[in-house]
């Protein structure tokens, strides 16, 4: 049998049963279309994630108090020694380190007249601005302290300005922050939001004020910004080296943001593919639908299916004009099921621009190839029985 008659015969027989066909395509698609929302859900979460993570800059080190190792009598030994400003002048010594940021983070009361609101303080130093980049809109960003003892500057978030000073001039004003009188020299160019974490609603105070304020021995993180000459592993050892050497022991962590970005790029990827799975679970239906009306189909066409076999059509041809329709009714399906999803998607990127989605080209094809699978697999069964039907039986059933 020439391909062309074959495909004649796959949609004449699928046309003789219109409804019944389109109603086995419509189970089909609408998994694919679950499936294919809710990989572009989980796509465009894993963009918003990675996004929000790389704004501050992909080359940096995170350094953090204490170290958590095994031993001991079978437990945990937690070793915990103040990150100390010496420690950061230390780092800015070693090469290829573009910025140091020695931090303490908290949260007080902001007050000014009779305003007040409760936010987050940031206790660093004037590279934190170019650091995680942050772009000053108004007045300059915490200036370069080479006394140790840094006057009382702040430097408002672009929100926080706003919800304190209304509109007029913050620079030169005084506010409070936990009773300590600050003169705000800045104000941030808008960053938005992290996580949910605002980043417009804080205020940065100079790092040595912020431990006063906090009442703090050492640093809660110094982060390390490093230029595009060196590798992420060669600067990790580096410092490593040097606060060793301080230190007398390897009692801090280190966190590169290149090794947190693919640990968390590998998370995401999983969560997607396990919602792509979960949404996987309605083709089901689809399957069950396309094995129940091929099994109707070869009941209903004995006779068409004995005739095939006594004009000489062998069993391999018969098998695949039957598996040929359960494939076309779940391609058919599936092509209907991507092109809703896509205008689905299309459409709420237009009304609900802050909802992340995202199509992959790489799910859609595997959501095509997934549909052609399931016709396969639910189509093999009822195909073989339509190739196995002795041609006398089966034209005696007429």
């Amino acid at each position: 049998m020439r391909l062309p008659d074959a495909l004649h015969f796959i949609l004449r027989s699928l046309r003789f049963a219109a409804m019944r066909s389109s109603l086995t395509a419509l189970g089909i698609a609408v998994g694919i279309c679950a499936v294919t929302m809710l990989t572009a859900l989980g796509e465009g979460v894993r963009d918003y994630v990675l996004s929000n993570f790389s704004q501050f800059g992909s080359r940096i080190i995170a350094i953090h108090p204490g170290k958590t190792m095994t031993g001991g009598m079978g437990g945990l030994l937690q070793t915990d020694r103040p990150l100390t400003l010496d420690d950061a002048a230390a780092l800015t010594h070693l090469p290829a380190i573009t910025h140091v940021v020695p931090m303490v983070q908290g949260s007080g009361t902001v007050e000014v007249g009779g305003r007040s609101r409760s936010t987050d303080i940031i206790g660093a130093n004037h590279a934190i601005h170019r650091a995680w980049q942050f772009d000053v809109a108004l007045g300059r960003g915490l200036p370069e302290d080479e006394t140790g003892r840094s006057r009382s500057f702040a430097v408002l978030g672009n929100k926080l300005q706003q919800e304190l000073f209304a509109g007029q001039n913050p620079l030169g004003q005084t506010i409070r922050i936990g009773g300590m009188r600050f003169r705000v020299i800045g104000v941030m160019a808008a960053k938005g939001q992290m996580l949910g974490f605002d980043l417009d609603d804080m205020v940065f105070i100079p790092v040595d004020k912020a431990l006063m304020l906090f009442n703090r021995d050492g640093l809660m993180e110094i982060d390390v910004v490093f230029s595009d000459s060196a590798s992420s592993a060669t600067m990790l050892n580096n410092v490593r080296q040097l606060l060793i050497r301080r230190h007398g022991a390897e009692d801090f962590s280190l966190i590169s943001q290149d090794d947190m970005l693919q640990s968390l790029d590998n998370i995401l990827q999983v969560l997607t593919g396990a919602i792509a799975a979960l949404g996987a679970i309605s083709l089901l239906v689809g399957a069950v639908g396309i094995v129940t009306i091929m099994s109707t189909a070869v009941h209903e066409r004995t006779s068409e299916i004995g005739l095939l076999s006594a004009l000489g059509a062998q069993q391999r041809q018969i098998l695949l004009l039957f598996l040929g329709e359960a494939v076309a009714l779940s391609l058919a399906g599936g092509i209907a099921g991507m092109a809703t999803a896509v205008m689905l998607v299309m459409s709420l990127q237009l009304v609900l621009p802050a909802l992340p989605l995202q199509l992959n080209l790489l799910y859609l094809g595997l959501s095509l190839l997934l549909s052609i699978a399931i016709g396969l697999a639910a189509g093999i069964a009822p195909a073989r029985q339509a190739a196995q039907m002795k041609p006398i039986d089966a034209l005696r059933a007429e």
